[in-house]
Formats: C-alpha cells, sequence, structure tokens
C-alpha cells in the first residue's frame, strides 16, 4: 500500500457482517471495474470461524488481483489466516509490538478519529498510514467529525500517508482529493443495488 500523490487511491472496507459466498462475487465485480489500493476486512463480530471463512474467501478475490488485505482488529489471525496486515481502530496501541510480531513487510494501519495527536504517535510508532474519520455527518459515536485543516496539515507537514473516511459524499471527496493519499469507504455503496455504479459515481471528481 503505497502513497501517490497526483491522485488519492481507493481503500475498500467490508460490511461489517455479510455472507462470504454472497459478498465475494460482488467483491469481485467492484474490484475488476475500478482500481482499488487496499482491502479492509472489517467484520463486527468475534466470532473466529465466522471471520477465518470471510478471510478465506476475500483473500482468494484480493489476492487474484495483487490487491493487500488487511483485517481490523483481530491482529492474532493476520498472520494464521494469511493476510496482509492490520488495521488498528486505537491509533497508536500495541503498533510497535505487532510490528516486530508481523514483521517490516506487514501492513500497519491506525485509525485515529479525530485526534491529531493520536494521528501523530501512530505515525511515530511505525504505522504505514493513518486514518481519520469520520470526515462528514453522521449520527454515530459522539457525532464530531475531522476538520478538513487537519488534512491539508497533515499533507504539507507529515510524510506518512493519511487516509479520509467516514460518512463520504460527492462534495466531500471533491474537497479533500488535493489533500488526502486515500478514501477509505464501504457503507456508502454496499447497501447499493449496484456497487461499483455507486462508487464510480462517488469518486467522480477524481476524474
Amino acid at each position: 500500500m503505497t502513497d501517490q500523490q497526483d491522485r488519492p487511491q481507493l481503500y475498500l472496507v467490508t460490511p461489517p457482517a455479510f455472507d462470504p459466498e454472497d459478498f465475494a462475487p460482488r467483491l469481485a465485480r467492484v474490484l475488476d471495474g475500478i482500481e482499488v489500493a487496499c482491502l479492509r476486512l472489517a467484520l463486527a463480530g468475534n466470532d473466529e470461524d465466522q471471520i477465518a471463512r470471510a478471510a478465506d474467501a476475500l483473500r482468494e478475490v484480493s489476492h487474484a488481483r495483487d490487491i493487500p488485505l488487511v483485517i481490523e482488529r483481530h491482529a492474532v489471525l493476520a498472520e494464521r489466516l494469511g493476510l496482509d496486515g492490520v488495521h488498528l481502530p486505537d491509533g497508536a496501541r500495541d503498533l510497535r509490538k505487532l510490528r516486530k510480531t508481523l514483521g517490516p513487510d506487514a501492513i500497519l494501519g491506525a485509525g485515529c478519529g479525530t485526534s491529531r495527536h493520536d494521528g501523530l504517535s501512530a505515525a511515530e510508532a511505525g504505522a504505514d498510514y493513518v486514518s481519520f474519520g469520520p470526515v462528514g455527518e453522521t449520527g454515530l459515536g459522539t457525532g464530531a467529525r475531522v476538520e478538513t485543516e487537519l488534512f491539508s496539515w497533515w499533507s504539507e507537514m507529515i510524510e506518512v500517508p493519511v487516509v479520509a473516511e467516514g460518512a463520504l459524499t460527492l462534495s466531500l471527496v471533491e474537497t479533500l482529493a488535493p489533500i488526502t493519499d486515500f478514501f477509505a469507504l464501504g457503507t456508502e455503496i454496499w447497501g447499493a443495488e449496484d456497487p461499483l455504479a455507486a462508487l464510480k459515481a462517488l469518486m467522480a471528481p477524481l476524474g
């Protein structure tokens, strides 16, 4: 997962719950229709068998297209399931320890909410990317959202790639495109009848 300054890349996030047999072909169609840099398995539950089945199905689809697959939270399963890394939703916590365990080639990303301080801590701890969100209006959590200024500052001052995610809209994509390295999205498209069409429409400002 590399940073390209010319235009943001796409980072796709799975739904929090899905049937692997139904979801895998839908995912494949999206991956074949638009360029995606990375895929995140973000299941809400803790059922190890369920996670393993989902990981197996998604790994087959993503690796066939040379797209890395990272898992959210369940770091202990990343190596066992043959995944490419871990997304840590709690910022820098456990990041240094995980780097020693998983090695230099693993993708380790940190979700840092709206906190610049947490983002800097994660960057210093060796995160491959730092994610801030939500960038749009959402009824979840505290209702706090990331200010555009944080992305402007980060893109000027910090070399670690930055990811914008959470309640993305067409206007937010247009606004943030010059100052973010990745757009991470999933819930914005998976509910649509045609997720690929929804994704292309949302990413239209990227050209």
